[in-house]
């Protein structure tokens, strides 16, 4: 009785651990999407304020 109540809390653990895995990559690659996002956007921001600045000299 004791060896399967110590597999069930093996596996109970280690599909945890599968579980919290996944979920953590899966949140790192919405995070770099955004961060990719994020970053066109400033990079098109400066662009747009070195030709406003290039007009007036």
């Amino acid at each position: 009785m004791g060896d399967l109540l110590f597999f069930l809390i093996v596996f109970f653990l280690l599909i945890l651990f599968v579980i919290s895995f996944a979920l953590f990559i899966r949140r790192m690659l919405i995070h770099s999407n955004t961060r990719n996002h994020s970053n066109k956007s400033i990079e098109e921001k400066l662009d747009r304020i070195i030709e406003l600045l290039e007009k007036n000299n």
